[in-house]
């Protein structure tokens, strides 16, 4: 299985993260794009994940919510600008709910070579500072998790 490759450099409020997949690209995006398969990998395995709305089309909206074992809900929206598109990725505004305000703009791309896809993920806050935050809250476990969750399920569709 590929590693997932989180930068966050030192005075930046971008993060980007790097993984391949062995699926094509299609079905990766696919993966992105329809709730109910967003619902089986976005998240760390111990949470369970609600789709509240989740309409992948130029200013379609998503919302979610994390539920945790002890009963705690988080909750999670965005915008998606532009068409969703293999070719061209896709690009939208994340916010959790719990820090209002602090929204982040993110950009997917999906890079096929033999059969395999790249996915590179950029993602620029207002700050600096929220951007350390949103590290500090546990977000590169999740990733990581989430990436290796994304794999598993697309070895069971292809």
């Amino acid at each position: 299985m590929s590693e997932t490759v989180i930068t966050a450099a030192p005075g930046s409020p971008y993060v980007e993260i790097t993984r391949e997949f062995d699926a094509p690209a299609d079905l990766v995006f696919r993966a992105y794009t329809d709730p109910d398969l967003v619902a089986r990998w976005l998240g760390p395995r111990r949470l369970t994940m609600k789709v509240d709305h989740w309409e992948a089309r130029h200013e379609g909206g998503y919302r979610y919510t994390h539920l945790d074992p002890e009963g705690g809900e988080y909750h999670f929206r965005g915008i998606f600008h532009g068409t969703p598109s293999v070719d061209d990725g896709i690009v939208q505004t994340f916010e959790f709910e719990g820090a209002p305000g602090q929204v982040a703009l993110e950009r997917v791309r999906f890079t096929e070579v033999d059969g395999k896809t790249t996915v590179h993920s950029i993602s620029v806050g207002f700050s600096v500072e929220s951007r350390d935050e949103f590290l500090a809250s546990g977000m590169e476990h999740g990733v990581r998790d989430s990436y290796d969750r994304l794999g598993e399920l697309l070895a069971t569709l292809g």
